[in-house]
């Protein structure tokens, strides 16, 4: 019976600081700065957050590439991506995939944005767009709206892939 209980305590114990100590539950708030990154593109050129300072930039995490939800996602932003693009809005998607599965996916769906690899998963965990334990393969579906000096001004933590890139320009102020 002891251990029984001992190990109850202990589950509990772990559960609990996997609770205060997990990244993910260290939300971003709207108007706090963008955590600035540094990540590989989809043709290995390494990209900041800072190298768009002066655009609004679309930081929108997705599981993994070529699957139906994020292709779908992926594909409705391309195309009203000259909505974007006349508006100076820069689209970067970000998974845990490697740069030629980035690559992969971007030449295969003709997509005009920036793709990057967070294949260590430090942009999502610093966005609270990792999942820990079971779900740790692929970040979560999240979205953050940049503006030109860098604060964030929008977060989606749920996301409608039908709808998204719509609800993207609205939250911009632009009306299609």
């Amino acid at each position: 019976m002891y251990k029984v209980i001992s190990a109850i305590v202990l589950l509990v114990g772990l559960l609990l600081g996997y609770c205060f100590l997990n990244p993910s539950l260290n939300k971003l708030a709207v108007n706090s700065p963008a955590p600035d990154f540094a990540l590989l593109d989809q043709d290995n050129v390494m990209r900041h957050l800072s190298d768009f300072k002066g655009h609004k930039v679309v930081v929108y995490f997705y599981p993994k590439a070529d699957t139906p939800g994020c292709t779908r996602e992926a594909c409705l932003i391309r195309d009203k991506y000259a909505v974007y693009k006349d508006n100076d809005i820069v689209v970067l998607g970000l998974s845990y995939d490697l740069p030629k599965d980035q690559k992969a996916f971007k030449e295969k769906y003709h997509l005009p944005f920036l793709l990057l690899s967070d294949s260590k998963k430090e942009v999502a965990k610093a966005y609270g767009a990792y999942q820990s334990f079971i779900n740790a393969l692929f970040p979560a579906r999240k979205t953050f709206l940049v503006n030109e000096h860098g604060r964030i001004i929008k977060i989606f933590d749920k996301v409608d892939v039908e709808h998204h890139s719509t609800e993207i320009l609205e939250a911009f102020g632009i009306a299609e």
